[in-house]
């Protein structure tokens, strides 16, 4: 990155955006931080990785502590990001719709282990006898047998003639790890069915059930005018670059995908996270089921050795840390990347949102800054 562009970061830390800490900030160590020192520390990544755009929050005892915003919002247009600013969450949807979920099973709507064929029958599977044993719990930790998404490179074994673009079985559901967003667009099918709802109009009930009550103020799977005016632009390479989302599954005025289309902002999803930690809006049951072990990983090579994940709950992955226990989840739809990493005991934690292709890159410099490690 050019020093004039380094010059915008600085010129929008300073009077473009905003940023706020309340408090003593500290590190996932406990260590104390000042504002300061992470706001240089971002300024500098985000030179050395070319990112445009940038939101973060840090998470101390179950408050927002600090929240900046970085950059542009568009490279060419040069808008600057903003406390206003929807980011596409990418799989960060995932976390967000496990809650949903867990609020239907203590409504009484279904039941996590209830065969989900028996709520709604599935077409696009029907051909696969095995997938009348899929529950609502396999979906929300990964075990469905579904690849991620039917029209990836990823395809069925030949000998099982399954067409390219066909929905099928990568294993018998609830013996293996696999992760899917296609388990999650079933089960939102079936959420959807049980409430006398489409995909088109699923949202409103989650504004309902969850966005009102957790206060995310601005968090909808489908569009609405303020996400249109206040949604950055992508960029991936480099450059400005279209979402996936304006393909036609992933049509964000159209469609409540599960696993992908929740648009935010930092702080809206900070509330969310908050209200996990605490609990709120769930039987403690739930909560419980959700942030357990639902499937063992550890030694079984099924994430990245690097990345101590041992164990996925309902909806979010469990790592091992220095620290203890945390939970965490990471998105990534190409061109906007986002992470999120909390600890229910301390309640101590951060999530951000990048409008590029480098957020995982800074995952893991910012997590070594964080965990007092030197770069």
């Amino acid at each position: 990155m050019t020093n004039c562009k380094t010059a915008l970061i600085l010129i929008t830390i300073l009077f473009g955006s905003f940023q706020y800490s309340f408090g003593q900030l500290r590190n996932l160590n406990g260590k104390k931080l000042t504002s300061i020192e992470i706001d240089k520390f971002i300024v500098h990544q985000m030179d050395s990785l070319q990112m445009p755009g940038l939101s973060v929050v840090l998470i101390n005892k179950g408050k927002i502590a600090y929240h900046n915003a970085f950059g542009v919002a568009n490279i060419d247009s040069k808008e600057i990001v903003n406390e206003q600013s929807i980011f596409e969450a990418a799989s960060l949807s995932k976390p967000a719709f496990a809650y949903f979920v867990l609020k239907m099973v203590d409504k009484g709507v279904l039941n996590l282990d209830t065969p989900l064929y028996r709520y709604m029958p599935y077409p696009d599977i029907e051909r696969d006898e095995r997938y009348k044993s899929i529950t609502a719990r396999m979906v929300l930790s990964h075990q469905s047998g579904f690849p991620n998404w039917r029209n990836n490179q990823e395809q069925a074994d030949s000998i099982l003639h399954i067409r390219k673009g066909d929905l099928y079985l990568k294993f018998a559901p609830g013996t293996n790890f696999s992760y899917s967003g296609e388990g999650y667009f079933y089960l939102a099918k079936v959420i959807a069915h049980l409430n006398n709802r489409t995909l088109k109009n699923l949202d409103t009930l989650f504004q309902q059930e969850v966005a009102v009550p957790l206060k995310m103020q601005h968090a909808a799977y489908t569009g609405n005018s303020y996400i249109f005016l206040h949604k950055v632009t992508g960029h991936r390479n480099g450059k400005v670059s279209l979402s996936k989302m304006d393909s036609t599954f992933f049509n964000l005025t159209a469609s409540f995908n599960s696993a992908a289309s929740l648009h935010t902002d930092a702080t809206s999803y900070a509330h969310f996270l908050i209200g996990l930690m605490n609990g709120k809006g769930l039987s403690k049951k739930s909560l419980d089921e959700m942030l357990k072990p639902q499937v063992n990983l550890e030694g079984t090579g099924k994430m990245d050795a690097e990345s101590g994940i041992i164990a996925w709950g309902l909806g979010i992955a469990i790592r091992k840390t220095p620290w203890g226990l945390m939970y965490e989840h990471g998105g990534n739809n190409g061109n906007f990347q986002s992470m999120c990493i909390f600890s229910k005991v301390n309640k101590n934690g951060y999530l951000f949102f990048t409008n590029c292709d480098k957020g995982n890159a800074f995952d893991k410099v910012f997590m070594k800054f964080l965990s007092g490690g030197k770069l």
